[in-house]
């Protein structure tokens, strides 16, 4: 008992802000888990809302979050980020359980929106917490290790969830938002474990939107968005190009799931070694965009074969396709850290996860409508959006590092 014990203790991060970040993010993700696997269900069963208002519900509920990370990662700079950060999450845990008094689509709406901007306001806090309270160095790797944990939790949660799914009682689903609250709260108290970072001075410049002022900050927060769609091809594209123009049998998707999940936990803190300079950073987004063309390409090629070969080649696109999300993701944390002032990143955190939002609202249309509808040209097309950011992206990198102040020495050290 005791050597296992201290074979797990060796998994966690050093004592201080990143294992009080990992605890903390282990209780949020296992509770993002339960909701998220069984929420859609809860909607329709209980709240007795269509698939449609669902989705445009929570279409219109990203779109609001639209609003929230680049204000709300303002407030975390001036305000203190961990203060911020647990107040968000809080909050957004007690939003959780209003869903439980969800009957009609507007309740559904301004909940779901409620929700949506707290969660993307805390996101940003977060990032600016993170970036305060852990040393430059180890920024990365401890995005990267905190993934692999948010990987973990929703692997726990979601099986729990089943359970929910299972019985389909409202008592039951009604426990289970109960608990999915409870654990993200869980999750914002353990934040308050993390050593509250030290304030950093405003220095000259502009003091208001400074992040949007940064052009070549921005057109890197717009490569990203483009990289980050690749998430909607594993979770909305394959699923459907799987059942819809391949052979294979439709439990591959769970498998390829499966996979990605599985490399993201045990592989992401390696792939983000060399991502904690701007070079290498902008050197891993690069390869990572054309590691996804060829994943495009495999996936493509999916259509053409057997069950077996569908099966076969589906496999090798999403080995290849998890090796550039591993990369992209490592990179954009590399980028959006150095690259942003010290007084202002929960503003500059904000702007750079709005990208990812964007492209959370934009996957599903194009995705579906593209890859699904036009089959090996649109597969082909997304691959070289893909590849052509990622190659941008070193050039987006070295105007940004030519155009930050140069850091006085002393304050570098």
């Amino acid at each position: 008992m005791t050597t296992l014990a201290t074979r797990a203790a060796r998994l966690l991060p050093a004592p201080g802000a990143s294992r009080a970040l990992a605890y903390a993010t282990l209780a949020s993700s296992t509770g993002r888990g339960l909701f998220v696997t069984a929420s859609v269900i809860y909607f329709h069963h209980v709240a007795g809302l269509s698939a449609v208002e669902v989705g445009t519900g929570m279409t219109l509920a990203a779109v609001v979050s639209l609003s929230a990370g680049i204000p709300m990662g303002r407030l975390a700079d001036r305000f203190g980020a961990r203060g911020m950060t647990v107040c968000f999450a809080a909050v957004a845990a007690v939003g959780t359980l209003a869903y439980l008094q969800v009957r009609t689509w507007w309740t559904f709406v301004l909940v779901a929106s409620v929700v949506a901007f707290l969660q993307a306001a805390q996101q940003a806090a977060r990032g600016a917490l993170i970036a305060g309270s852990v040393p430059p160095g180890e920024r990365v790797r401890t995005r990267a290790y905190l993934r692999a944990v948010t990987n973990v939790g929703w692997m726990v949660g979601a099986p729990l969830a089943g359970l929910a799914l299972y019985h389909d009682t409202v008592t039951g689903y009604a426990a289970l938002i109960a608990a999915a609250a409870a654990m993200q709260m869980s999750g914002a108290l353990l934040t308050l474990r993390v050593p509250r970072p030290v304030p950093v001075p405003v220095t000259d410049g502009p003091r208001r939107w400074t992040a949007l002022r940064d052009r070549p900050y921005v057109a890197l927060a717009a490569l990203n968005a483009v990289l980050n769609i690749h998430y909607g091809v594993l979770n909305i594209a394959i699923p459907l190009w799987v059942v819809e123009r391949t052979e294979a049998p439709a439990w591959t998707v769970a498998v390829l799931a499966g996979v990605n999940t599985v490399f993201v936990i045990l592989l992401q803190v390696r792939a983000s070694r060399s991502s904690a300079t701007v070079t290498g950073a902008a050197t891993a987004q690069r390869r990572a965009g054309l590691l996804l063309l060829v994943a495009c390409a495999l996936y493509a090629l999916a259509a053409e074969g057997s069950p077996v070969t569908a099966t076969i080649v589906l496999a090798l696109g999403a080995l290849v396709h998890v090796l550039g999300e591993l990369l992209q993701a490592a990179g954009a944390w590399g980028l959006s850290f150095e690259l942003a002032p010290a007084h202002a990143q929960g503003e500059y955190q904000g702007l750079y996860n709005t990208g990812f939002q964007i492209a959370d609202i934009i996957a599903p249309a194009l995705l579906t409508s593209v890859v699904i509808g036009w089959g090996l040209p649109g597969w082909l097309l997304f691959g070289v959006a893909f590849a052509v950011a990622g190659v941008a992206v070193p050039a987006a990198a070295g105007w940004a590092a030519r155009t930050r102040p140069v850091p006085v020495p002393a304050t570098a050290a």
